[in-house]
């Protein structure tokens, strides 16, 4: 981390001054967004002070050239200059800035984030994904019940889509018993499929693409037993399953007071799916919901949230407005605990 975006109190003096009142912030740089958080401390949550989240589509064409391009990379220098400015306009106590798939798949990546220090003064962590993994659980972890002994979680990203099995003990933190990365998300799989993302037999080769991906991880973990026994919930994290949700709740414009934390039955979410399909290009566009920068991925989103259903069919899912960002946050702040530890993953089903 580098003095031009600056930890102004200094790391001594936050410590001096305790956590608990300071203000924090994380950048979290993926394959289609770049988004930052400012928080401060409240009670066992956080309290937003400002926020910036821009569609930059750093890994358009990554999956096709192998590289991230020059226009991919000038969008994306220039949403980061934003969040340098406003991460330099507040006394930080502490921040973290990292990067995600489309950096470590690419073959550029380490030069971009050269580029980016040098130009914006955001000095990157490239994150292995076990560890982008747990950074969303943890932003998301309290949204779980106790009650339900299993959990799947699963972050539908850009470049990847992390999917992780839990279990649920009554008291202390939830025991991740096994995690895969699939290295394709909603960009990625777009790219691939290209035009054909918006036809039936385009639809249909994405889920079946994902599916084939998930079954070395159900032969590993044997979800599907414990979801026949009704014993797993699930939590899913992404602007695919934000988005469905604002367009199952007929909202004007999308609304995270209403999205975060909403449980949608699965049969809604697969209506929901199929209105999306049956819309032309434009609608996809012009919906609030959606709107113009994501209206060529969605598609992609819904193939790949579909395969997960399919894959262990339980009754409803719950809907997490929050991921990377919050669980960095969390980690910064103290308030939540860093339980959940690479070594307990079980990186032989990771397919990334």
């Amino acid at each position: 981390m580098v003095s031009a975006v600056g930890n102004h109190g200094g790391e001594p003096a936050g410590r001096q001054a305790g956590r608990r009142g300071g203000l924090f912030a994380a950048l979290d740089l993926g394959t289609n967004n770049c988004r930052l958080l400012v928080a401060r401390p409240a009670g066992d949550s956080l309290h937003v002070v400002d926020a910036f989240s821009r569609l930059v589509r750093l890994g358009e064409g990554l999956a096709l050239t192998g590289s991230l391009s020059c226009s991919a990379m000038d969008r994306t220098i220039a949403a980061l200059r934003v969040c340098a400015a406003k991460m330099r306009r507040h006394w930080l106590t502490d921040y973290r800035v990292v990067a995600t798939a489309a950096c470590r798949q690419a073959a550029n990546g380490a030069s971009f984030l050269t580029r980016v220090e040098r130009e914006t003064g955001l000095s990157f962590e490239l994150i292995t994904p076990g560890e982008e993994a747990l950074l969303a659980l943890a932003g998301c972890a309290a949204l779980l019940e106790r009650t339900i002994p299993h959990a799947i979680v699963f972050d539908i990203g850009g470049g990847s889509t992390e999917v992780m099995w839990l279990e649920m003990p009554p008291a202390g933190p939830p025991a991740v018993r096994g995690w895969v990365s699939l290295p394709l998300g909603v960009v990625s799989l777009a790219d691939q499929f290209g035009p054909a993302t918006a036809t039936l037999d385009g639809y249909q080769g994405m889920r079946a693409e994902i599916d084939a991906m998930l079954a070395p991880f159900e032969a590993e973990c044997g979800i599907a037993d414990a979801v026949a026994e009704g014993k797993v919930q699930m939590l899913g994290t992404s602007g695919t399953v934000t988005t469905l949700t604002g367009i199952h709740l007929d909202l004007p414009r999308y609304d995270r007071r209403r999205v975060d934390g909403a449980e949608i039955r699965v049969a809604d979410l697969a209506a929901v799916t199929h209105r999306v399909m049956a819309m032309s290009d434009s609608e996809r566009a012009s919906h609030p919901c959606i709107g113009r920068a994501r209206s060529d991925l969605v598609l992609a989103g819904c193939a790949i949230l579909e395969a997960i259903l399919a894959r262990w069919p339980v009754e409803r899912v719950r809907i997490a407005d929050r991921g990377v960002r919050e669980g960095i946050l969390l980690g910064l702040m103290g308030v939540a605990a860093p339980v959940f530890a690479e070594p307990q993953l079980v990186p032989a089903v990771a397919a990334q």
